[in-house]
C-alpha cells in the first residue's frame, strides 16, 4: 500500500515510470500499456485520449502490484486475463497456453485452402483457449468447429471465448487427441498447435514459460511425441483429401515432413511464420 501523502501520478507519469522498471523485459512498452489499462479498467486508447489524468490511489496501488508481478516472470496476459488473437479478445487463464502472434501463420494457412462459402467439418485438437478455432470460426461461418482438449478447466475457457465471440458453429469435446472425436467422423481438417518442445529445454525456463501448463509445452526428449501420435493417426478420421495442419518448433519442419512421408501423406509442404522461421508443416490425406 502506496504511504497516505502520495502525491497521484497521471496516466503519462505512471507508464513512463512502468516503462523504465520493465526495461529488461521485452516490449516492456506494450506489457506497460496493457497493464495499466487493466489497472484502469479502460481500453489502451485511453492511455493515449488522457494522459494528463491522475491515477486514484487504489489504481495506482492496483498498477504497481501488477508492475511488481510482471518483473517476476508473471506473463501480461496472465495478469490481465485476456489476449488478442486474430483480431479476437480472448479470455486466458494458467489452464492455457497463451495464444501466440506465430500460431496465426496456422490460422492465416488453413483460410487459404478453405473455400469461403464451404461448410467443411473442422478439428482443432489441443484447442486450449479456443483462439485457433475461433479465428477459422469467425472467418469460416458455415463450417462446423470441433474444438477438443484433454484439460476440462482449459474447455471451460475455450467454451466461454466461443460463446462471448457469438461463435454458435463450435462444438467442444473432452479428451485425449482422437479420443475426443465423435464416433464415426471423418473431417475435412484437422488443425492442431500440440506440445511441441523437448523436456529439459533451457528456454522453458524464460519468457513466462514457468507460469504455462507444463502439459500444452513439453513432448518428449525431442520434443515430437504429440506430433508423431497425431500424424500416424490422422489418416483414419480425415476424409480423403482431407488436409492434416500442425505448428512446431522452428528446427523441427524437416522431421515433421519425414513423419507425415512415412504415414503416407502427400502436398507436404513447410510455411514460415512472418520472422521467416519454419513454423507448420501440412500434409494432405491420399483420395
Amino acid at each position: 500500500m502506496l504511504p497516505p501523502d502520495t502525491p497521484p501520478l497521471t496516466i503519462s507519469e505512471a507508464l513512463a515510470r512502468a516503462v523504465r522498471r520493465l526495461a529488461p523485459i521485452e516490449d516492456s512498452r506494450l506489457d506497460a500499456e496493457v497493464l495499466l489499462a487493466s489497472a484502469l479498467g479502460k481500453p489502451r486508447t485511453h492511455l493515449i485520449a488522457w494522459p494528463d489524468k491522475p491515477l486514484s490511489q487504489t489504481q495506482q496501488e492496483t498498477f504497481e502490484r501488477l508492475v511488481e508481478r510482471r518483473l517476476s516472470g508473471e506473463p501480461a496476459a496472465y495478469l490481465t486475463g485476456e489476449r488478442e488473437f486474430w483480431s479476437l479478445k480472448l479470455r486466458v487463464t494458467e489452464d492455457t497456453l497463451i495464444p501466440r502472434p506465430e500460431t496465426e501463420t496456422l490460422v492465416q494457412r488453413a483460410l487459404e485452402l478453405i473455400p469461403e462459402d464451404t461448410a467443411w467439418i473442422i478439428a482443432d485438437l489441443g484447442t486450449g483457449s479456443g483462439a485457433i478455432a475461433a479465428a477459422i470460426a469467425s472467418e469460416r461461418p458455415r463450417c462446423r468447429l470441433i474444438a477438443t482438449d484433454i484439460s476440462g478447466a482449459a474447455l471451460g475457457v475455450a467454451a466461454e471465448n466461443f460463446r462471448n465471440l457469438g461463435l454458435f458453429s463450435v462444438d467442444i469435446f473432452q479428451g485425449d487427441w482422437f479420443g475426443a472425436l465423435p464416433e464415426a467422423i471423418l473431417l475435412d481438417m484437422i488443425l492442431s498447435n500440440p506440445p511441441y518442445v523437448a523436456e529439459g529445454d533451457p528456454h522453458l525456463e524464460h519468457n513466462g514459460l514457468p507460469f504455462e501448463p507444463d502439459g500444452a509445452l513439453m513432448s518428449g526428449p525431442e520434443g515430437l511425441d504429440a506430433v508423431r501420435y497425431l500424424v500416424k493417426g490422422a489418416s483414419g478420421y480425415l476424409k480423403p483429401g482431407g488436409r492434416l495442419m500442425l505448428e512446431h518448433g522452428i528446427h523441427q519442419g524437416e522431421p515433421v515432413r519425414r513423419l507425415m512421408r512415412l504415414a503416407g501423406l502427400s502436398d507436404i509442404q513447410t510455411r514460415q511464420d512472418p520472422g521467416g522461421r519454419d513454423r507448420i508443416t501440412e500434409g494432405r490425406n491420399p483420395d
